[in-house]
C-alpha cells in the first residue's frame, strides 16, 4: 500500500512577468483597492523630440524641404485593464479538511498565477495591438526579428522596453547572445540595453496579432515599453469552512483569486520568427 507523502513543491520561472527584476511590481493595498477596476495615465515619452533648425540659417534651393515651424504633439491616454487569476481545489468533504483545500488553492495560484498572468496579457493587450513587422518573405531567424522589435521600439520610444518570449524559443536567444544575463542584478538584456520576459503562459499561446496560431516551426515575439504591475491581495472563497461544502454531494470546493493590472506605454510590436532549421 502506497505511503502519502508531502506534494512535490514547484518554483515559478525566474524570468517572467512576476519574477524579471526589471517589471514594476506594486502590491495595492486597501486605501488604492480602487486601482484594481483598471487604470489610465498620461502617456510619457511617446512625443517624438525633434531638433531645430533656424531656416533663416538654410539656403532655401539647398533645403527646399527644411521644417519652418516647432511642431506640438498631443499625448493620448493610455489605460490598462484588470486581469483576475484564480486556482480552484475540489475534493470529497469526507477525506479534505477545509484547511487542507485552502493549503492546496493557495499553493497552485503561487506556481500558476505568473503563466495564467503572461497567457492573458499576450492574448488581450500584445496580440491585440502589435503592428507586424514580418516581411513579406516569411518568419527571419531569432537574431533578426529582435533587431527589428528593438529598432521599432527605439524609432517610436527611444527608452528602455520589454522583449517578451515565449519559454520555447528562449534558448535560440542565448545561443548568438542575443540576450544576456546581468550578473548583478538577474535581467535578461539585449545589447540594446532591453530587458526581457522569458514567459511559460506566451509559450502556451504563440499567436501573432489578431491571435492568431503561428505556423509549426516559427514563434512570436512581442516587444513594448516597460510594464508596470499593480497586484491586488490574494482573495480565498468562501472563509469560512461551512460555506466550501456542497451538501448534496458531499463535495469541498475552495477557491483563491488574485486581480492584476499590467500596463506598458506607447508602442507594441510584433515578428514572426523561426525556431527550427
Amino acid at each position: 500500500m502506497r505511503s502519502a507523502v508531502e506534494a512535490i513543491p514547484g518554483t515559478p520561472l525566474p524570468h517572467g512577468i512576476l519574477g524579471a527584476s526589471c517589471t514594476t511590481i506594486t502590491d495595492i493595498t486597501e486605501d488604492r483597492i480602487h486601482e484594481l477596476n483598471g487604470v489610465e495615465w498620461l502617456a510619457m515619452g511617446c512625443c517624438p523630440v525633434q531638433d531645430w533648425v533656424d531656416p533663416c540659417t538654410l539656403d532655401p534651393e539647398e533645403s527646399p524641404g527644411a521644417p519652418q515651424q516647432k511642431v506640438f504633439c498631443r499625448p493620448t491616454i493610455e489605460h490598462a485593464a484588470p486581469i483576475t487569476v484564480y486556482a480552484g481545489a475540489e475534493c470529497s468533504a469526507l477525506g479534505w479538511s477545509y484547511e487542507e483545500a485552502r493549503e492546496h488553492a493557495e499553493a497552485t495560484l503561487a506556481l500558476g498565477e505568473q503563466q495564467a498572468l503572461e497567457a492573458a496579457f499576450w492574448r488581450d493587450k500584445l496580440a491585440m495591438q502589435a503592428a507586424d513587422l514580418t516581411p513579406a518573405a516569411g518568419p527571419v531567424s531569432v537574431a533578426q526579428g529582435v533587431a527589428a522589435l528593438e529598432g521599432c521600439l527605439a524609432e517610436t520610444y527611444g527608452g528602455v522596453g520589454t522583449l517578451h518570449v515565449p519559454a520555447g524559443a528562449a534558448a535560440l536567444l542565448g545561443c548568438c547572445n542575443v540576450l544576456r544575463e546581468d550578473p548583478e542584478t538577474g535581467n535578461l538584456r539585449t545589447l540594446a540595453g532591453n530587458c526581457a520576459v522569458i514567459g511559460a503562459g506566451y509559450s502556451a499561446l504563440n499567436t501573432g496579432p489578431g491571435n492568431v496560431p503561428a505556423d509549426p516551426g516559427t514563434a512570436w515575439l512581442y516587444i513594448t515599453g516597460p510594464l508596470v504591475i499593480r497586484r491586488g491581495p490574494a482573495d480565498t472563497v468562501p472563509t469560512q469552512p461551512g460555506p466550501s461544502v456542497n451538501y448534496r454531494t458531499n463535495d469541498r470546493r475552495v477557491l483563491v483569486e488574485r486581480t492584476y493590472v499590467v500596463g506598458t506605454t506607447c508602442t507594441v510590436c510584433a515578428v514572426n520568427v523561426e525556431v527550427c532549421a
